[in-house]
């Protein structure tokens, strides 16, 4: 699946449920929520947890919890680009043309 492919279906599998029907601030709160789950789980993965209340999952656990996270956070975003009509290819675009313009213009 490419990405215009994956965020077709994002957009198709959050309408059927009416999660694309939500305002766009509790989508940005949704958003805010899950990039604070990445973050939990990279603490998992490079200083573990110590919390009595927590196991202690492998290396492997914990990067499966990362990428179902990070997913979480693409789903988001991707439901916030498809609202303002703005596919992930222009934002790759355009987010490379930027750091090409600020940062490879600069060492010449």
């Amino acid at each position: 699946m490419d990405i215009n492919e994956f965020q077709l279906w994002v957009k198709q599998y959050y309408q059927e449920r009416g999660w694309s029907d939500l305002d766009i601030f509790v989508r940005i709160g949704f958003l805010a929520e899950e990039t604070g789950e990445v973050a939990r789980a990279i603490r998992a993965l490079e200083i573990g947890r110590d919390r009595p209340d927590e196991v202690e999952g492998s290396f492997a656990d914990n990067k499966n919890n990362l990428t179902e996270e990070l997913g979480d956070v693409l789903g988001n975003l991707i439901v916030i680009a498809n609202k303002y009509d703005i596919s992930l290819e222009e934002i790759f675009h355009t987010h490379q043309k930027k750091l090409a313009a600020r940062y490879l213009s600069s060492k010449e």
